[in-house]
Formats: structure tokens, sequence, C-alpha cells
């Protein structure tokens, strides 16, 4: 079994979805653990209420990840409270589907942007110079990055310049033992766009279609995969990107 025992986990936007499910993950398999959130607070407290009762221990603290500072300060945060970081979960990002080429306009581009390649490439950043020797990276991307759709040019975009990050930063701290990967998620049932029962109808047929499985992922298939990466078991896979899509072909 899967110890993270001593060890400290930071997790961007682990209030809900994707990063709830990887906090809640790693506290049960014993690390302490460092939420983020942005704005929502009710969903955070709940979040670290879960962890508390686990036995973990826990702190939330509000970053938004499109900003360096506030980045910095909840690296900064993490460190004076736990004394030192060995998993970072890159995680937090926002979507936008169903928005042809021809249809988003420059406000959408910067949110997207800011978001989900600023904010991955500035907490990686900080992960590169605060983790710990042995440590583990991990971005959390999206199988737009590896199968192209419809409507989500500015989200796919967004997404995949990170991943070329991982390829260069597992080159720069190898030597460190630390360990920098990506997971892809295909489309993630009950978490993001896909929360709301019955929300994108077409997109959704469109993508169970596309998949063998039958199925869209579930937030514990990507908890499992965050569950290696994290662990001893990936030691020696580095730079790597890994689909979690059923065998999706898009």
């Amino acid at each position: 079994m899967n110890t993270l025992d001593d060890k400290v986990a930071l997790i961007t936007g682990s209030a809900r979805g994707l990063g709830k499910a990887i906090a809640e993950r790693y506290a049960a398999l014993g690390a302490s653990i460092v939420l983020n959130y942005s704005r929502d607070k009710t969903s955070a407290d709940e979040v670290e209420s879960n962890i508390r009762a686990m036995g973990a221990k826990v702190i939330s603290i509000r970053a938004d990840v499109s900003k360096v500072d506030d980045i910095e300060n909840l690296f900064a945060k993490a460190k004076s409270t736990f004394g030192k970081i060995d998993i970072v979960v890159a995680n937090a990002g926002i979507e936008m589907v169903e928005t042809p080429v021809t249809q988003f306009n420059e406000e959408q581009f910067d949110r997207l942007f800011s978001v989900n390649t600023k904010g991955s490439y500035f907490t990686m950043q900080q992960a590169a110079l605060h983790i710990e020797n042995n440590g583990r990276i991990i971005y959390v991307a999206s199988s737009t990055t590896a199968f192209p759709v419809k409507g989500m040019a500015i989200y796919g975009g967004s997404k995949m310049s990170p991943r070329y990050l991982v390829d260069v930063l597992s080159k720069e701290i190898g030597h460190r033992g630390v360990t920098v990967n990506s997971i892809i998620p295909f489309a993630v049932d009950h978490s993001g766009i896909f929360a709301e029962e019955g929300s994108y109808p077409e997109l959704r047929k469109s993508l169970l279609d596309s998949c063998p499985m039958g199925r869209l992922a579930e937030v514990e298939d990507v908890a499992n995969v965050a569950e290696f990466f994290a662990s001893d078991l990936s030691s020696f896979v580095n730079g790597q990107h890994l689909l979690v899509n059923g065998g999706a072909n898009q």
C-alpha cells in the first residue's frame, strides 16, 4: 500500500472537483495538506473539515493563481506552517467550451491564459524553488491538449503550454530526484463543466461516443494517477504525460 506519511502536499484549486479529490486522497495516505482556493471559502472549509476528520493536518490558503504575488505567498505560508513541501499539484484552472475560434474575445483569452497558463507556470516555478529533494511536481492538463476538440481552442491552448514546461522542468531539476509529470484527464463527470446534471448534452454525447469504455472520467480515476505520481512507485517516471481517458479518441 502506498503511504505519504510525513509528506506535505500543496494542491492548487483544491476546494472542489479534481483538486478536492486529490487532496483528500493524499490526506487518506497520511500527508499533511495545503489547500488552496481563490473565492469559495465555504467549499474549502468543507474539504478542510473532511481532512481533519481523517486525522491529517491541513491548512487552507486563499490565493488567486493568476497573480504571482499570491502564488509566492501561498508557498511562503505553506513552508512557514509545515516547514517543507514534498508534493505540488498544479491543478487550478478554468474551462471554456462550445466557443468557436471566430467567437472568442480578448477578455476570454486573457482570463483563461492568465489562470491556466500563467498560473500553472508560476506555480511550477515556485514548486521548483521550494520543493524538497526527491519531491513530486504534478501538472493537471486536459485531454484537449492531445485531441483537439471543436469549441475549445482557448481552453486547450491555455492548457498546452504548461505541458512543455513539464518537459523542460523535468530536465532541469531531475538531478535532485524531483519528478515532474502531467496527468491528462478526459472530461470528468460530476466536476467542472459537468458538475451539474444534464449540462452540455451535445458535448457530453460526443465525448461518450468517442470513448470505448462508454463513460466520462470520474474524479477518483484522476486521483488514482495522482496517487501514483506522488508515491515511490513513480520514482523513476519523469517528464511524462499520462492520458486518463479510457481510450477515447478525443
